[in-house]
């Protein structure tokens, strides 16, 4: 008697795991309306690639005295806003400029860091590797490469003590629109 029961569990098929439904292609219904989000603005950087020249050349320090002084005293901070400018604000002022003091101060060798820098600011800006090479004229002229590039940016229009953010909030509040219009409803 025992021994008809066994050979009908041998006959049965072997256990198998559950079919696994096929992936979503859309998400599954709740009745809470899903939108996907809007996109992320697009922002403009300022450039002017009428003259594909420096707007002023590497031993103008004088010119603008703020940044000249800033720089003798702080090159981390000017670094740092020269940075945050031209990662258009993916690392911001305060990281830049502390690396470059940790690398100044532990290896007295930022000016590599800092020619990094000049070589994507020269890209961006369609600007010619002059008078030398870009980490040749950080390594000779660390402070005058510092000045010249916070006064390219800031002649290109940049607001250099807002940060990337600041510049981007102050440029899309001249594209804010304003309310339609609307007539007045019927009158007798």
């Amino acid at each position: 008697m025992y021994h008809s029961i066994s050979n009908e569990y041998q006959k049965s098929p072997p256990p198998s795991a559950p079919p696994i439904p096929p992936p979503y292609s859309q998400p599954p219904v709740t009745g809470i309306p899903v939108t996907p989000p809007p996109p992320p603005p697009q922002f403009q950087i300022p450039i002017n690639t009428s003259s594909g020249n420096w707007s002023t050349g590497l031993c103008d320090c004088c010119s603008d005295c703020s940044t000249c002084c800033l720089t003798c005293w702080l090159p981390c901070v000017t670094f740092g806003q020269v940075a945050e400018i031209i990662d258009q604000g993916s690392t911001p002022c305060v990281a830049s400029a502390g690396i470059y003091g940790l690398l100044c101060y532990f290896t007295g060798c930022a000016c590599i860091y800092s020619g990094f820098y000049r070589t994507r600011l020269r890209k961006q800006y369609m600007l010619p590797e002059s008078p030398c090479s870009d980490f040749l004229v950080h390594c000779c002229c660390e402070c005058c490469a510092l000045c010249q590039e916070h006064r390219h940016l800031k002649n290109q229009g940049f607001d250099m003590s807002t940060g990337w953010r600041g510049n981007m909030e102050r440029q899309n509040r001249g594209l804010t629109m304003s309310s339609p219009v609307i007539p007045e409803g019927m009158s007798r």
